[in-house]
């Protein structure tokens, strides 16, 4: 892949804190980005685009550093190899991300990324609204996601899947790059993203691949949806599997059959995972600390909470805090 972006240069300096606040700015925030054995000297260069729903950004600099969510804005990332080698981790997991591995990263994740020292590393940065995953993997099922969609870490580019998303991001920045003022309409850029993001959905392992097997699905059957409503209307509060199942005038094995059956988890799980996602859009968006946050989401066991906190999103709620 030749250089790209080349009209769109944010920073090229050889102090590297330059680099950091690009990247910052260029991502609006929605990631802290720190140096992970010092400020490392060398030429630090990015250029960048920002839109609406994402932003990309083409990344050349020997700096090793750490990649957080940070602020109430939800995003994705996908990172690709240019030129060179990057020793990659997030979650435990490790790739190297070079021209046949990129690297998917899911919200609220932190990832390491180390350059390699032999030859020059260059790679792009693609951001990409959560609200836009979401509503890409509605118009493939026919409803919402109910937790969020976690992507598989490594991305094998030298699949068909892997290639053909590759070549879309290609073709967003061919766009950006041509000068035509035609790309640069927001209606366009959004199109070209929506397929990036399907192509990603359908070549990427993620957490709820099995729901795009069979395509669109018809819609819920009256008693699940009375168990859905019901849990809406009363996730403050104690809800037991006895009560959605009473909502939903049905036994309790039949609406964990259903629940199993149409939106791939239990009942409890489901509640557990709908009061986990409130729980961290209120952890950054307001200043209650987490405590009271969890019991007004009808969390009695803290500690637990924390466990349940820190598996679904791979950070504590404390570290969740400090962000905001």
């Amino acid at each position: 892949m030749p250089a790209p972006l080349r009209n769109f240069l944010i920073t090229k300096s050889p102090n590297p804190v330059d680099l950091l606040n690009a990247t910052t700015r260029l991502f609006g925030g929605s990631i802290a980005t720190s140096p992970l054995d010092g400020l490392r000297k060398g030429d630090h260069e990015l250029r960048g685009v920002a839109a609406r729903d994402f932003a990309v950004g083409y990344f050349a600099s020997p700096l090793d550093v750490r990649v957080s969510s940070a602020g109430g804005r939800s995003s994705y990332f996908v990172n690709i190899g240019v030129s060179g080698a990057i020793a990659a981790s997030c979650g435990g997991l490790n790739t190297l991300l070079d021209t046949t591995t990129a690297g998917v990263v899911n919200p609220g994740d932190t990832q390491e990324l180390r350059p390699a020292r032999l030859t020059p590393s260059r790679f792009l940065g693609l951001r990409i609204d959560a609200a836009l995953v979401d509503q890409e993997f509605t118009a493939l099922t026919g409803r919402p996601p109910v937790s969020t969609v976690r992507f598989g870490f490594a991305l094998d580019l030298a699949r068909p899947k892997g290639r053909a998303v590759l070549l879309l991001i290609r073709s967003l920045l061919e766009q950006l790059d041509s000068g035509d003022p035609l790309f640069q309409r927001p209606e366009l850029q959004r199109s070209q993203l929506r397929c990036i993001v399907t192509a990603l959905l359908l070549a990427q392992p993620h957490s709820h691949t099995g729901e795009l097997r069979d395509g669109p699905q018809p819609g819920h059957p009256r008693s699940l949806r009375a168990a859905l409503a019901f849990i809406e209307a009363n996730l403050t509060e104690h809800i037991a599997l006895g009560d959605i199942a009473k909502a939903a005038d049905c036994a309790p094995r039949t609406i964990s059959s259903a629940f199993r059956h149409r939106l791939g988890l239990s009942p409890m799980s489901y509640v557990r995972s709908l009061r986990l996602d409130r729980i961290r859009q209120d952890i950054l968006n307001t200043t209650d600390n987490v405590g009271t946050i969890a019991y007004r989401w009808g969390i009695s066991h803290l500690g637990r909470f924390a466990g349940d906190y820190h598996s679904r999103f791979n950070e504590l709620p404390s570290d969740t805090a400090v962000r905001r």
